[in-house]
């Protein structure tokens, strides 16, 4: 047993502008939404990269001491110098220019302690001074202490000489927690609307792709697989919803989230911001070859997946044939190539992103490797704070996450545009011409093919010159060799494809003119396979219409369906997957109580009766004939019995109509009829023949 494969994918660009155009289509309506979205995002990463900035000013601010002392020839012209003597001076070396900074520290002028000065002005110092003189150096104005010495005064002193920065401290924290409280309720009301949106969007969408094959043409269904459609309205739409979710809202969010880190670093320390963006063509390459690589990857596993699940899908389906002929262990050894090739697509993928993340995670741990090797001793000398260099540390962290996100969501964009792809394909498929505005409150039934051509391929003609009438009210059987064109005569009836020559009329006029839907709502057709939908009984005669249940039951008594009335919740009762606790028999009884119920004024009986049983067709022939009185009848039907007392019998071959008349007029003819006739009856008499045995 050969294994198909139904690639569904499409090898396209991972990029289409005109793709893109077409998907915001269904965002315009929500522009507005989407607008709020992207500014809530942009305040959230506003929010992000304040965050650091609370850690830098506390650390710098109140936790680490501000002074140091300098060794120069003159007084420092920056820094608030207080003179030690002997060339010393007392400086805030936050205060002193960058540049004068640097050439204090390759002088090696600018001590690496750090001291708190508290002035003899200030009484509640001067009293801890005092109290505390070992931890103390007497300076001019006042007294210094270094961060060893202050560790070792009494709680309640160290509280009141460093008062001002816990309570700075606190005021932070506390400004801290509202921005994350704020960052929360942003973040909150950002995803609400953002899935919202979202879910808007795929609702609209499924709605047009919906209503969109409701009005093909029945010959694009001939055609397309019907997983393939559900595939379009189900896992397509979840595609293009994780981009818009996802995607575009986060591509701002990231792009906001660059720029602006890049700006604050270069602010707080250019020659580290240019340490650390050295790195980026490294990361650029890294993600471009992570690029090509997840993209093939994504490509083979929705091969083998397409293929696993067609697999799947036609040996479920054909489990009865595969375990009446013995064929489980060649079903189960091909399963296992095909589940093989698919754990082996996973694996790769897998193994893509198993090897990017770590080097990613690599990338930024030498990076900021990179920051303390170079900034360390400037820190220590005072040339860089300690608060700037933990708040460099964390935008270094956070610059490697927008790049992370960016070349992750490839794949998300990838299957966005293979989706859109194939969906706007669907949409532009041609819909079924509605025909014209003409609309009859009813027909009296005339019907008439004039010299009808018809070839569903160019220049394979099924119907050849084709013509005949039936008028109102009468039965006209239609029959002939497999394949001599009967069905196709009832597609072309129900407009379900156009002619190429001739003319169908109906009434007199042709069918074109006739509003489409005016024009199948006064036939009923009755087909050999039929069709029950999931829901009650009384939902498949009525087919979810506004046809009153009365008129629905009556329709069921009217053709003998009296075993609905038998079952355990009668008309209640819930019809299984394609009427599966149904008989066939019991199945096309519903389809004829359908066709009663909607009381059309042309009846199609497709090979109605092919599958019920010789007693269920007796049963039924006296219910057929009610059904078809009053009404132009089209019967097709191998079983010669159920057709003989048609008002006309058409005999089709290769297409053309080769004999026509009366069941009488044609086997006393010795034709077509009458050999099929000889064939189908053959072992049986006259009598048992008249009866429909």
């Amino acid at each position: 047993m050969t294994t198909p494969v139904f690639d569904d994918e499409i090898a396209g660009k991972a990029f289409d502008a005109r793709l893109m155009r077409r998907m915001l289509r269904f965002l315009t309506p929500y522009r507005a939404l989407f607008g709020v979205c992207v500014a809530l995002t942009i305040v959230l990463a506003g929010l992000e990269l304040a965050i650091p900035y609370f850690s830098k000013t506390a650390i710098d601010r109140d936790m680490a001491l501000p002074y140091a002392i300098v060794t120069l020839d003159a007084p420092p012209s920056s820094g608030n110098p207080l003179s030690l003597g002997e060339g010393r001076y007392l400086i805030r070396p936050a205060i002193v220019p960058e540049a004068l900074r640097a050439e204090w520290e390759r002088a090696g002028a600018l001590g690496s302690e750090r001291y708190a000065f508290e002035s003899e002005d200030d009484r509640a110092a001067s009293s801890v001074v005092a109290r505390n003189p070992e931890a103390f150096t007497r300076v001019p104005g006042g007294a210094i202490a270094t961060r060893k010495s202050l560790t070792s005064l009494p709680p309640r002193d160290l509280e009141t000489l460093r008062g001002g920065a816990l309570a700075g401290i606190a005021r932070l924290a506390l400004l801290y927690a509202f921005a994350l409280l704020v960052r929360f309720a942003f973040a909150v009301l950002q995803v609400y609307l953002l899935e919202y949106t979202g879910q808007r969007v795929m609702y609209d969408m499924r709605r047009e792709i919906f209503r969109h094959v409701l009005r093909l043409p029945l010959s694009f269904f001939d055609r397309t697989p019907v997983g393939r459609l559900v595939t379009r309205a189900t896992n397509d739409v979840a595609a293009i919803n994780e981009l818009f979710t996802s995607m575009l809202v986060n591509l701002f969010r990231d792009a906001f989230l660059v720029v602006g880190i890049v700006i604050v670093i270069v602010q707080l320390e250019w020659r580290l911001a240019l340490i650390v963006l050295a790195l980026f063509p490294l990361i650029v390459l890294a993600a471009w070859q992570f690029r090509n690589r997840a993209r093939s990857a994504y490509r083979e596993v929705r091969k083998q997946l397409a293929r696993l699940n067609a697999y799947l899908q036609e040996s479920i389906s054909g489990m009865r044939i595969i375990q009446v002929f013995v064929q489980e262990a060649q079903a189960n050894r091909s399963f296992l190539g095909i589940n093989t090739a698919k754990f082996d697509a996973d694996m790769r993928q897998i193994m893509t992103f198993a090897v990017f993340r770590p080097l990613m995670s690599f990338l930024s741990s030498f990076a900021i490797a990179l920051v303390l090797w170079y900034s360390g001793p400037s820190v220590i000398r005072g040339g860089l704070s300690l608060g700037a260099l933990t708040a460099f540390i964390q935008y270094v962290r956070m610059l490697f996450e927008p790049v992370l996100n960016l070349s992750e969501g490839y794949n998300v964009l990838q299957a966005a545009m293979a989706s859109s792809e194939r969906i706007f394909r669907l949409l532009d498929e041609s819909e079924e011409d509605r025909g014209g505005s003409e609309r009859v409150e009813e027909f009296r039934g005339r019907i008439e093919f004039r010299n009808v051509w018809f070839a569903y391929s160019e220049g394979d003609w099924i119907l050849k010159d084709v013509s005949f009438t039936a008028d109102p009210g009468k039965r006209v059987a239609i029959v002939g060799p497999t394949g001599a064109g009967k069905t196709t005569i009832i597609r072309i009836l129900l407009r379900m494809y156009p002619i190429q020559k001739g003319e169908v009329l109906i009434d007199g006029r042709p069918i074109e003119s006739y509003d489409l839907a005016a024009l199948r709502s006064q036939m009923a057709v009755v087909l050999q396979d039929v069709f029950l939908f999931a829901g009650d009984v009384m939902d498949n005669i009525r087919l979810r219409s506004d046809i009153p249940e009365e008129k629905a039951i009556e329709a069921a008594r009217f053709v003998s369906a009296d075993f609905v009335e038998a079952l355990p919740d009668g008309y209640a009762t819930e019809v299984k997957e394609r009427g599966a606790t149904l008989s066939v028999g019991e199945r096309q009884l519903l389809s004829f109580a359908r066709a009663v119920a909607f009381d059309p004024r042309i009846l199609v009986l497709d090979e109605a009766t092919a599958s019920i049983d010789s007693h269920t067709e007796h049963v039924i022939q006296s219910s057929l004939r009610k059904i078809m009185e009053g009404r132009t009848s089209i019967v097709i039907a191998h079983r010669l019995s159920t057709i003989r007392e048609s008002d006309k019998i058409l005999v089709l071959h290769h297409g053309t109509v080769v004999e026509e008349g009366t069941h009488e007029e044609l086997v006393a003819a010795g034709g077509l009829y009458a050999a099929l006739y000889e064939l189908q009856f053959a072992d049986l008499g006259s009598g048992s023949a008249a009866s429909g045995g």
